[in-house]
């Protein structure tokens, strides 16, 4: 035999022998490799050589936009990679004391200092740049207004007084004459208007003739501040261009849908309603056009076969983290009174709204390489629940190295808290004489 063929057949056997080695994930590579499109570190965790994995990441978890979805990847990342997630102290529930302002004081001592924050909060960059590293990645998610409102209408419609006081909780009746039931100063108001700008630290309430000048304003101090912009309706996508960003394998942004409303529940908006709703919310409009059109910008220019590709590979792993987690497809979708495990309950808005969730098969196999039970179980846990979770995690191995130092830590939050929230809580409503000035601070809230 010649030196080539011999070379040749080294050759092979080291290339059979390396996929055998990672049980054949590297062939994310090869495929990507193919289509010419950049590797990355388009691979399982099991076999990636890339470079390091960024572990600073800031959510903002905006309202009914998949982002419970997003927070369930990075809570599964956090505990994977021994991270240290950001949770609210116990006064606060599971949210930063939304909607005020979010304050460092809000997070809960046991679970800082940390790598990750997603729990729902109030938007204010110099308070997180207090509390996280310096290199932290901000990142968001929105929706397409019209479905984004509709499904805010549906989901709050017995807690915010603008909705409750609409006769027969009519979504057309409330879009005819909005002002009619509309109170800016009332409570749980955010979610009848510009529900995204106020999530983000903006003014939701900006008069008509300053809304179109300050939303731009307002996208462009949103861009420069965070680093990906996710769009609801190209989730998949979106978990693209967030995985590359990150430098996570595709295993890191596997996922199954939560909190979602039955059919049911859910209303069809015609174009004349969606038309409606897009000026209610015309800041979040614009929010929305100006981010949707970023995201296909970024796509293009990684290669929308590249993209489709990527997208594929994912689809194709999560149905394998399925059937390895579940014995076969992903358990049915049920209503919270029949799921027998509590942990798996998601929490029920009003008796008029149905939220959806799983309930892990008895049977779940743990054979050979399939995922441990647990990580089945929280791949589709609530998000009340796995804050829940976490905390007493954290705070478990908070005291375990602190035990002196939590007892006070927690009374000292506590006291913290009641401060701030005795102080009063800034105006969102421009009054006559703000108007100039704020014409000009408001793009710029983002960054105080």
């Amino acid at each position: 035999m010649s030196q080539k063929k011999i070379f040749l057949v080294l050759i092979a056997l080291s290339t059979v022998s390396l996929l055998l080695h990672h049980g054949g994930h590297l062939n994310l590579t090869l495929e990507a490799f193919w289509l010419g499109c950049p590797s990355s570190t388009i691979s399982s965790s099991q076999g990636s050589n890339g470079p390091a994995k960024h572990t600073s990441v800031a959510f903002l978890k905006t309202h009914k936009t998949a982002s419970s979805t997003v927070q369930n990847i990075l809570f599964r990342f956090a505990e994977r990679n021994n991270l240290t997630v950001a949770l609210p102290i116990t006064t606060c529930d599971h949210q930063f004391c939304y909607p005020r302002p979010f304050s460092a004081h809000f997070v809960h001592p046991h679970t800082t200092p940390p790598d990750i924050i997603t729990n729902h909060l109030r938007f204010s960059r110099a308070e997180l740049r207090r509390l996280m590293p310096n290199n932290t990645m901000y990142i968001t998610i929105l929706r397409e207004p019209g479905a984004m409102f509709e499904s805010l209408f549906t989901y709050f419609n017995q807690y915010c007084l603008s909705f409750k006081r609409v006769p027969n909780g009519s979504l057309e009746t409330f879009l005819d004459h909005p002002w009619s039931y509309y109170r800016p100063e009332e409570k749980d108001s955010m979610y009848a208007r510009n529900t995204l700008t106020f999530d983000l630290g903006g003014d939701k309430d900006r008069p008509s003739s300053e809304a179109p000048g300050y939303a731009k304003r307002f996208a462009a101090e949103v861009e420069r501040v965070f680093s990906l912009v996710m769009i609801a309706e190209y989730f998949d996508e979106s978990l693209v261009l967030l995985r590359r960003l990150l430098s996570w394998d595709l295993d890191d942004v596997l996922y199954v849908s939560l909190n979602m409303r039955t059919p049911d529940s859910k209303s069809s908006l015609s174009s004349e309603n969606t038309a409606k709703i897009r000026a209610w919310n015309a800041i979040d409009s614009v929010l929305y056009d100006y981010f949707n059109a970023s995201l296909w910008r970024q796509l293009r220019a990684l290669g929308l076969a590249c993209v489709e590709r990527e997208v594929q590979l994912l689809r194709q792993s999560r149905d394998r983290l399925v059937r390895s987690c579940f014995g076969g497809n992903l358990p049915p979708l049920r209503s919270a009174a029949q799921i027998t495990n509590k942990e798996l309950r998601p929490w029920q808005p009003s008796a008029k709204v149905a939220i959806v969730g799983y309930d892990l098969p008895v049977n779940a196999t743990q054979k050979g390489h399939s995922p441990p039970r647990d990580e089945c179980l929280k791949m589709i846990m609530p998000e009340v629940q796995y804050t829940r979770l976490l905390l007493r995690s954290e705070s478990l191995h908070y005291r375990k190295r602190f035990p002196l130092r939590s007892s006070q830590q927690t009374s000292r939050s506590v006291g913290q808290f009641r401060a701030h929230r005795e102080s009063p809580a800034p105006s969102l409503i421009p009054r006559p004489s703000d108007t100039v000035a704020r014409s000009t601070k408001g793009a710029l809230r983002l960054s105080q």
